[in-house]
Order: structure tokens, then C-alpha cells, then sequence
């Protein structure tokens, strides 16, 4: 069991949310898992609090390590020209349509 101390306001997971999450999860945990399980997720929020005492005034938020410019393509409408392809193996087509049997009358 993880045992770290961690401000009075962190947020704590109590044997009820470990149970909720594993059964939306759709995970199966007895008492014992239930009770680590309580134990880590609860280590892992203390680390998380500890993150908001660092002070990061002034700094640019960044998406990457490295600087670098996001690669972009065009925004284009296309066939993506594979229609020949995409109809290949249809019994019946027309111009790169599927031709299907009349069912309404």
C-alpha cells in the first residue's frame, strides 16, 4: 500500500469510487484489490497535487519537447481515388456506383 501524505484539500478516492470505477470498468475486484486499488489511486492523486505547488508564471505552454511546427494538409474534398477499388468487388455497378436490386415498387 502506498502511503504518502498529501494536503488536507487533495482529492481521495474512497473503497466506493474504486468499486464504481471497476464495475463501470467492467473489471472484477474483491476486497482485498479494492482496498490497493484504493491505496495507489490515492498515491497517484497525491503526486498530482504535489504538481499544482510548482509555479509556472510566465511560462508558454508547449505541445511538444521541441519547438516545431505542426504539419498540415490541405483541406480538400477528394474521391480519395480509390472508387475503381472501392466497387471492385460489387456484383452490379454503374460509374463507380453500386447498382442494387429495386425494392420498392
Amino acid at each position: 500500500m502506498v502511503d504518502i501524505n498529501y494536503p488536507e484539500n487533495a482529492m481521495s478516492v474512497d473503497l466506493a469510487t474504486v468499486k464504481r470505477v471497476a464495475h463501470l470498468a467492467r473489471i472484477a475486484v474483491n476486497e482485498d484489490e479494492a482496498q490497493r486499488m484504493m491505496g495507489e489511486l490515492n498515491g497517484i492523486l497525491g503526486f498530482v497535487e504535489q504538481l499544482s505547488e510548482v509555479n509556472v508564471d510566465g511560462i508558454e505552454a508547449m505541445t511538444s519537447v521541441t519547438p516545431m511546427a505542426m504539419k498540415k494538409r490541405t483541406d480538400g474534398v477528394t474521391d480519395g481515388s480509390k472508387a475503381s477499388d472501392i466497387v471492385a468487388n460489387a456484383p452490379n455497378t454503374d460509374q463507380n456506383f453500386f447498382l442494387v436490386p429495386k425494392v420498392v415498387e
